[in-house]
C-alpha cells in the first residue's frame, strides 16, 4: 500500500482534533480538583488552561483548518455541503471563543482568584461572588465548545447529505 499525500494530511488532521481538541475536555476536571485539594491551587487551574488553548488547542485548529482544506481541494469536495460548512463554522467559532473568550477570561480569572487568596491571607480562602460566577460562565461555555467539537466529529464522520 502506498501512503499518499492525503493519507497524511488525513492523520495530522485526525491527529490535531485528538491532541488539541481532546485535550480541552479535561478542563470541566480541574476546578473541582482545584477545589477539593486546596482553593490555593486555582490560580494554577487558570494557568493550564491558557497554556492548553495557547500552545494546543489554537495550533490545533491551524492544522486541522489547513489540512481540511487541503483534503476537500483534493477530493474536489463543495465546501457549500452541510457537513463541510457547518464543521468549519465550528471550527471558526471555537478559534473565536478560544481567542476572543477563553484566553482573556483565564487571565482575569487568575488575577481575580490571586486576589481572593491574598484577601484570605493564611486563612481559609473566601471566592468572591464575581469569581464564582464568572467561573461557572466560563465551565458553560466550555461545555458549548465540547458540544461543537463532539458535532464536528458527527459531521466528518457520516458526512450528513452525501
Amino acid at each position: 500500500m502506498t501512503v499518499t499525500s492525503y493519507d497524511v494530511s488525513l492523520f495530522l488532521h485526525i491527529t490535531a482534533v485528538v491532541i488539541g481538541l481532546g485535550s480541552t475536555f479535561v478542563e470541566g476536571l480541574t476546578f473541582p480538583v482545584a477545589m477539593r485539594l486546596d482553593p490555593r491551587h486555582l490560580p494554577y487551574k487558570h494557568r493550564l488552561q491558557l497554556a492548553i488553548h495557547r500552545f494546543l488547542t489554537l495550533p490545533a485548529l491551524v492544522v486541522v483548518l489547513a489540512t481540511g482544506f487541503y483534503q476537500v481541494a483534493e477530493l474536489d469536495a463543495d465546501l457549500g455541503d452541510f457537513w463541510l460548512s457547518g464543521a468549519l463554522a465550528i471550527v471558526f467559532v471555537l478559534a473565536g471563543l478560544i481567542g476572543a473568550y477563553f484566553i482573556p477570561e483565564d487571565r482575569r480569572l487568575e488575577a481575580m482568584v490571586r486576589r481572593d487568596i491574598a484577601a484570605s491571607g493564611s486563612g481559609a480562602v473566601t471566592l468572591s461572588d464575581e469569581y464564582q460566577r464568572r467561573v461557572r460562565i466560563e465551565a458553560a461555555l466550555g461545555g458549548f465548545a465540547s458540544l461543537l467539537v463532539i458535532a464536528a466529529v458527527y459531521l466528518m464522520v457520516t458526512k450528513p447529505g452525501l
